[in-house]
């Protein structure tokens, strides 16, 4: 199948604490996103969400771009970044402004973003975007696009993304040490729910929750934005280390059964099952003999399931205290959608079901062109959001253009342009 030509040209990477990923997309003619290359390697030098060693994260950074670059047989210059860690926080202004009645233009849709930029209040903090989410026109909410329509009162909510400033510059240092200019440092959560959640659910009511390898971020949509996140020291990594720790086995091994045997779910079959602790290539007597394991280094598969739903117990609770706090409760507060690495585990699903009490389903990125199976995974879904992401051409309040200034009234020009539209619009 020929590939459509490519009119615009996106490059992301994702800096996880397991694996970092680079993806390079183009925007076909016909509105078509296709990957055009994708790599990925271990990560180093970050601990949950935070760069702790600038060059071997770099040297990650760089070694994913150029087998991304490898793959799409081109090179790239700047790139779109994704950010778990940080001190992530999310919160919503609005800003509100006079229309009288007459017809709303572009002009005055930047009026009322310009003066949104004075309602946030960073405290210090770093915003990474700033967003209109949706217009609301004499009370009537979720209007998409003001332009062209009549109003009283004009009203924006604007979604403010927060992050720890120093964090963030580490993370921008590492990628540029790479030889990349970063386009924007976007929060995991808005890239995750680009690629994870439909139009549908974000209006109706949502959670999204993505489960990291070190860092769980927790984020609530409603009425067609981010309403709130908060972040949770604990991913799949941990049920690794516990793992481990319980058998006494290397954590390669760990992750090993993990993956290969582990689920959420037991069956009575699990106390039959003895499953074997070293991988059939490794050499005789790789590792430790494993704790509770027969002569064969083999352990019963129900100990190994016991272990995993017991640190599932603990992120459940976790995630279903974010929730209450964030008051994701009643009849908005139904659907769960799990993303991120540690949503691969079998039975995930059904067990937060159960533990929360909520219509749960896996959250996966959507169908692409050129798309390797390999990031068609839940774990891929910041990727792929990036991309998403980048290629919506988001709007953010900083960067429209200074047409108007909060402080500048309708006086002289200003006053003189909307006598002239009134003008137009009534004679």
């Amino acid at each position: 199948m020929a590939i459509p030509r490519i009119t615009k040209v996106f490059a992301a990477v994702n800096i996880g604490s397991f694996r970092t990923s680079a993806m390079i997309a183009g925007l076909s003619e016909n509105g078509e996103m296709v990957v055009l290359g994708s790599g990925h390697r271990a990560s180093q030098g970050i601990k949950r969400g935070y760069v702790t060693d600038m060059q071997a994260a770099t040297h990650s950074v760089r070694d994913a771009i150029e087998r991304a670059e490898k793959m799409a047989n081109a090179s790239v210059q700047s790139v779109w970044i994704g950010c778990s860690g940080a001190g992530l926080a999310s919160t919503t202004a609005r800003v509100e402004v006079e229309i009288g009645g007459r017809r709303i233009e572009q002009d005055d849709i930047e009026h009322l973003l310009v003066a949104g930029r004075e309602v946030i209040q960073p405290d210090g903090r770093s915003v990474l975007h700033a967003q209109p989410a949706h217009y609301t026109l004499d009370g009537a909410h979720g209007v998409p696009n003001p332009k062209g329509l009549h109003a009283e009162r004009l009203a924006v909510d604007i979604h403010v993304m927060l992050a720890d400033g120093a964090p963030v510059r580490n993370i921008k240092e590492t990628v540029e040490n790479a030889h990349l200019k970063v386009e924007a440092v976007v929060g995991a959560p808005v890239a995750a729910g680009h690629a994870c959640l439909t139009p549908e659910e974000r209006e109706i009511g949502v959670a999204l929750v993505e489960f990291g390898a070190e860092v769980t971020t927790v984020s609530v949509y409603a009425s067609g934005m981010l309403l709130g996140m908060q972040v949770i020291p604990f991913g799949s990594g941990d049920i690794t280390d516990a793992i481990a720790s319980a058998f006494g086995i290397r954590r390669y091994q760990a992750e090993r059964l993990k993956c290969m045997s582990g689920s959420a779910i037991a069956s009575p079959a699990d106390h039959r099952e003895m499953i074997p602790v070293n991988a059939p290539g490794d050499p005789e007597g790789a590792g430790p003999l494993a704790r509770h394991a027969d002569d064969k280094n083999r352990i019963p598969r129900a100990e190994l399931i016991s272990v995993i739903t017991q640190q599932l117990g603990h992120f459940t609770e976790e995630v279903s205290r974010a929730l209450k706090a964030m008051g994701f409760t009643g009849q908005r507060g139904q659907q769960v959608v799990l993303t991120g690495g540690g949503a691969q585990l079998p039975g995930l699903a059904d067990f937060a079901q159960g533990a929360l009490g909520r219509p749960v389903r896996i959250g996966s990125p959507p169908t692409m062109l050129g798309l390797p199976p390999g990031h068609a995974t839940p774990s891929s879904s910041t990727l792929v959001g990036l991309v998403l992401y980048a290629a919506a051409d988001p709007v953010d309040i900083r960067a429209i253009g200074p047409s108007f200034r909060p402080d500048e009234g309708y006086s002289g020009f200003g006053l003189f342009r909307r006598i002239w539209r009134a003008i137009r619009e009534y004679f």
